[in-house]
C-alpha cells in the first residue's frame, strides 16, 4: 500500500504517477521495470518516489488493485442493470475487459502481467472477494443475484457457483493476453464455457 503521503498529494499527481507507472510496466514486466523511467515520465525527483512507495512493487500492486477495484465497481453496476442475471453480468464483464485489450498500453500491461504470473499476481487482479476485508463487497454482489434460475440449495452453493465462473473468465484473460487471440476468437472461446456451464456436464439418467 502507498504511505500516507501518497494520499496527501492531489488526485492529479497520484493519477499522474500512477499512469507514469502503467506506462512503465506496460513496456515491460514488473521484474525489468525501471523507478528511473517511472519518475521520468511523472517528473519527480527518487527521493519523492520513497516518500510515496516503499519500492516499484509496492507501486506495482496497488495499481493492480485499484484496477481490480474498477472491475469490481462496474461488475455491480451490470448485475443491477442484468436485473440479477448473473452469467449475464459476467458475459457483460468480459466483454468490456476484451474490448479495453485494443488498446495498446491495456493489452502489453495485462500480457506483461499474465506472463509472469504468481499467486500474489493471481489473487489481486482476480480480486478475491472472499477475503475477510473484501466481505461488503461480497455480500453486496451476493444480494443483487436473482437465484431464481440457478440450481443452487443454498448460499453456499452460490459462492463456489461464483467462484467457478470468476475462475472461468481469469482464465480465459490469460489465454487471451499470453497467447494474443482475437477480440472474436476470445469471446467465442468464453460463451462455449459459459454455456457448458449454465447447462451442466453431466448427462442424468432418464
Amino acid at each position: 500500500m502507498p504511505k500516507q503521503t501518497f494520499f496527501h498529494l492531489s488526485k492529479e499527481k497520484q493519477e499522474t504517477l500512477i499512469q507514469s507507472a502503467k506506462k512503465e510496466f506496460s513496456r515491460v514486466p514488473l521484474h525489468e521495470a525501471s523507478i528511473a523511467n517511472i519518475i521520468k515520465y511523472a517528473g519527480i525527483p527518487r527521493g519523492s518516489f520513497y516518500q510515496y512507495f516503499e519500492n516499484k512493487e509496492d507501486l506495482y500492486f496497488y495499481l493492480l488493485n485499484q484496477l481490480a477495484q474498477k472491475n469490481q465497481a462496474r461488475f455491480i453496476s451490470i448485475l443491477k442493470e442484468k436485473n440479477g442475471d448473473l452469467f449475464e453480468a459476467f458475459i457483460e464483464s468480459f466483454q468490456f475487459m476484451i474490448k479495453s485489450h485494443q488498446n495498446q498500453d491495456n493489452k502489453n500491461f495485462f500480457k506483461n502481467a499474465f506472463s509472469n504470473m504468481n499467486y500474489k499476481l493471481e489473487n489481486t487482479l482476480a480480486n478475491n472477494v472472499y477475503e475477510e476485508e473484501e466481505k461488503k463487497e461480497y455480500l453486496n454482489i451476493i444480494s443483487l443475484i436473482n437465484i431464481t434460475n440457478l440450481n443452487i440449495n443454498d448460499e453456499h452453493d452460490l459462492h463456489h457457483i461464483i467462484k467457478i465462473i470468476m475462475a472461468v473468465t481469469f482464465q480465459n484473460l490469460v489465454q487471451m493476453s499470453v497467447k494474443d487471440l482475437s477480440i472474436e476468437e476470445s469471446l467465442k472461446n468464453y460463451l462455449v464455457q459459459i454455456e457448458l456451464l449454465k447447462k451442466g456436464f453431466y448427462k442424468e439418467a432418464h
